[in-house]
């Protein structure tokens, strides 16, 4: 079994501390706490290395990010960072979100489906490190096929700099940002995440990045 990372043994005490609710009772991970437990030693069990990484357990093989394991209010997962490349012949998996493109998730709600589905799961980590190994990638859509904000546009005339630094961004960063952007049905919600967003557009960061 690989080593078990004490930060991730903080994370099972506390949580990711990303929100009030972290170290209290009410803390999403405190309540899949036994089929995270399960999770981690068949992670441990693999050829994955055990890191932190946006204050959650993120498992890695020779440095590339092969899943991330997180909890829900309603359910904990492992989530396959190219999912949509494993061949899922148990039809486990699913998209994390309406727009996700890569990311394919394994929900958990029981420790007993956890043990039932140790065979596949460890099958479907081997794949995904496979997969890695030969160089699989995600054929993303092109930036430029994302509807660019209004509001988004009028910060961009406001703002020269903004505009440079998006542009700067990787394809990735740009797309999580625009599609963030987009789904609020009302502009001033929109305008309020574009807003909120605009230090880290500036700093090179990810929406998700801290």
């Amino acid at each position: 079994m690989n080593a078990m990372n004490p930060q991730i043994d903080l994370y099972f005490e506390q949580g990711c501390m990303r929100c009030p609710l972290g170290a209290t009772p009410e803390c999403k991970t405190l309540l899949w706490t036994e089929e995270m437990t399960e999770l981690r030693r068949i992670l441990l069990d693999s050829p994955l290395t055990e890191e932190l990484k946006w204050s959650i357990p993120c498992y890695t093989f020779e440095g590339k990010n092969i899943l991330l394991m997180s909890a829900f209010k309603e359910y904990c997962a492992l989530s396959f960072f190219k999912g949509v490349l494993l061949k899922d012949t148990a039809g486990i998996l699913v998209k994390q979100g309406e727009n996700s493109q890569a990311v394919r998730l394994i929900q958990f709600t029981d420790v007993k489906d956890v043990l039932a589905l140790e065979p596949i799961l460890k099958a479907y980590i081997e794949e995904a490190i496979e997969v890695e190994k030969a160089g699989l990638k995600v054929p993303y859509k092109e930036v430029s096929e994302y509807p660019l904000p209004e509001e988004l546009e009028d910060k961009f005339e406001e703002d020269p700099t903004l505009k440079a630094a998006f542009e700067a961004l990787t394809p990735g960063r740009q797309r999580g940002y625009l599609l963030h952007f987009a789904a609020p049905k009302q502009s001033k919600t929109k305008v309020a995440r574009i807003e909120k967003c605009i230090p880290k557009i500036l700093s090179g960061k990810g929406l998700n990045e801290w």
